[in-house]
């Protein structure tokens, strides 16, 4: 009898096993599969680069000039508009003039008076002369007349040159502009009493065209033009090298500039050289001593792979790295070794393949190993330059 329930009691644990395991697969068959997240990739080709290496600089000034005194007296007047611009020959400053009028009058009276005793001395050398030709007066008196003559034509020289001397000095009294370009602050005031050796009055700097002073480290220049002598980076054609300007706040500069010259030599202190390029100005939106970072295509590179700048990623360790869609659709990390940025894109140097699957967007909703959709990327600037339909 006890063996009978026992059986009994077994065989209904078993039918409710089977019972559960029947209503497991049934919901597992009926449970919807989680679909693929979708990415946006792109797929990596290999292409020709230019080289460029981001300096530091700061902007300079085409030409700089100091407006001095030339003459001692108190200013009188400021004419110019503080950090507007001149021209050359603008008048900048005015100092009193009447002392000098009276100087220029002194002189044209000394001049005349030189000029009367001039033309005596004449006169009388040339009837000493006559009359030592006549017999009648001595040769003694005859050469002291004459000169008299001489020295007063060397008195009427000298009224004229103090006479021009006292002109000029009236016509410094308009302190004018040296050189044309943009004025800043007045460094005196009216009733101030300057002097050809005291402070600046005024500095007018010429910022169209402007220059760029970058430095760059010695050792990178050695190593870049190692690098096209042994065919690993293709020089400009023409030799020279493209400069872009680039803000603080990194606004690109809207108009190109060029090379002037490289120091032959390498400051001890920094060990760097010094590179300044020329750029127009027309806005005036560079300022002399303003902070700015300067894009030097040096060369170029055969077969360089670039991403665009959102598909670098950062570990906590700050190790750059991307995610690829690789085989089976699943997802990879790959830590990178960066170059330079150049237009939004990041040439990758080493950690990507050419046909690699990087995604720009939508690694966040994913993880490694996950299995996506893979889509191709649109870039938001090809999309802005679609024309619109009317």
């Amino acid at each position: 009898m006890l063996r009978a329930r026992k059986s009994a009691v077994y065989l209904l644990v078993i039918s409710l096993s089977v019972s559960l395991a029947s209503c497991s697969d049934e919901k597992q068959a009926q449970s919807p599969v989680a679909p693929a997240v979708k990415v946006a990739v792109i797929e990596v080709r290999a292409e020709k680069l230019p080289v460029v290496t981001e300096l530091p600089g700061r902007v300079a000034p085409m030409v700089t000039a100091d407006v001095r005194p030339r003459v001692t007296g108190m200013v009188l007047k400021r004419v110019f508009e503080q950090g507007t611009s001149v021209k050359e020959g603008d008048i900048l400053y005015v100092i009193d003039p009447e002392p000098f009028r009276a100087k220029v009058a002194s002189a044209q009276a000394t001049l005349d008076s030189a000029i009367a005793a001039q033309k005596l001395a004449q006169q009388k050398a040339d009837r000493q002369t006559q009359l030592s030709q006549n017999g009648v007066a001595s040769l003694e008196n005859r050469e002291t007349a004459v000169a008299e003559f001489a020295q007063s034509n060397a008195d009427v020289e000298r009224a004229k040159a103090d006479l021009r001397t006292a002109q000029l000095e009236l016509q410094y009294t308009e302190i004018r502009a040296p050189i044309s370009g943009s004025i800043g602050r007045a460094l005196v005031t009216e009733g101030s009493l300057v002097s050809p050796t005291s402070d600046v009055m005024a500095t007018i700097q010429q910022i169209d065209p402007v220059y760029a002073d970058f430095t760059q480290p010695a050792d990178n220049m050695i190593r870049l033009k190692n690098a096209v002598a042994e065919g690993k980076l293709e020089a400009d054609a023409s030799g020279s090298a493209h400069l872009k300007l680039v803000s603080a706040e990194g606004r690109l500069y809207p108009h190109d500039g060029k090379l002037l010259f490289s120091e032959a030599t390498v400051s001890a202190a920094t060990g760097q050289v010094i590179l300044r390029g020329e750029f127009p100005n027309p806005e005036m939106n560079l300022l002399p001593g303003m902070y700015v970072r300067g894009r030097l295509e040096q060369a170029a590179l055969d077969n360089a792979l670039a991403v665009p700048e959102q598909a670098i990623q950062r570990d906590t360790a700050g190790i750059a790295q991307v995610f690829v869609v690789g085989a089976e659709n699943k997802v990879e990390i790959r830590p990178v070794s960066l170059g330079w940025l150049l237009d939004g894109r990041w040439v990758v140097v080493k950690g990507i393949a050419a046909g690699d699957r990087v995604i720009v967007e939508g690694f966040q909703r994913t993880a490694p190993g996950a299995t996506v959709e893979a889509e191709p990327w649109i870039s938001p600037v090809a999309v802005g330059d679609t024309p619109e339909e009317g």
